[in-house]
């Protein structure tokens, strides 16, 4: 049985047997069987981090260690409501940042406690519901998930794709219908403003092929 630890781009935390591109961090989720309680946050740093860094080694859902959450990719993360860590994917945080500064024009930088603090809000209510909010789907940028009933789809070069655990499969033109928005609003203002997440490759065939591929 796989462990309850990839997250899918509504923020939910499953069981799937599929691997994912990046790793995340929201606190100890997990008991000592490796089960998760109630729930699904325990600080609001949540980051998203790479799969290897410094030859670093570690259990998964150790005791008394943080639960190791998986996505397909960056693009799953930032609909989740994470964001890049700062130590290994500093890069990655450095641009996230700027662009967080110049699409929520905000004057000064913020502190990664800052960023989480305001990121949290609009991500989840205080009583732990999902914040969502509506736009026209082809005003969004490129990288923003977006929720059609059940189904989340990725914004991709005029496009939406369908997401699953294992990639993008359909593909449906964008228009000027209202949608919901997965992607929480501050980090939709990055996106416009130029950061690009690294996306599973199956949306890269599909925009090339211009129809269903990738991994199945």
């Amino acid at each position: 049985m796989p462990l309850q630890n990839r997250v899918t781009p509504f923020g939910d935390i499953v069981s799937d047997p599929s691997r994912g591109a990046l790793m995340g961090n929201r606190g100890i989720l997990h008991d000592d069987n490796q089960q998760l309680g109630t729930s699904r946050w325990k600080h609001h740093n949540w980051v998203t981090c790479v799969l290897s860094f410094k030859g670093r080694k570690r259990a998964l859902m150790a005791l008394g260690h943080y639960t190791e959450l998986f996505f397909l990719d960056e693009a799953t993360a930032l609909a989740a409501g994470h964001r890049p860590c700062a130590e290994c994917r500093r890069a990655d945080y450095e641009r996230f940042v700027m662009a967080w500064v110049e699409g929520n024009r905000m004057a000064t930088r913020p502190a990664a406690p800052t960023l989480d603090s305001d990121l949290h809000c609009h991500r989840v209510t205080r009583n732990g519901q999902r914040v969502t909010y509506r736009a026209p789907g082809d005003t969004l940028p490129d990288g923003t998930i977006i929720a059609l009933a059940t189904e989340a789809w990725l914004v991709w070069r005029g496009q939406r794709h369908r997401w699953s655990f294992i990639g993008y499969g359909d593909s449906q033109p964008l228009d000027h219908t209202e949608v919901e928005v997965l992607t929480p609003q501050p980090t939709v203002a990055a996106l416009c403003a130029g950061y690009r997440p690294a996306v599973h490759q199956s949306v890269e065939v599909m925009t090339v092929a211009g129809g269903p591929g990738g991994e199945r």
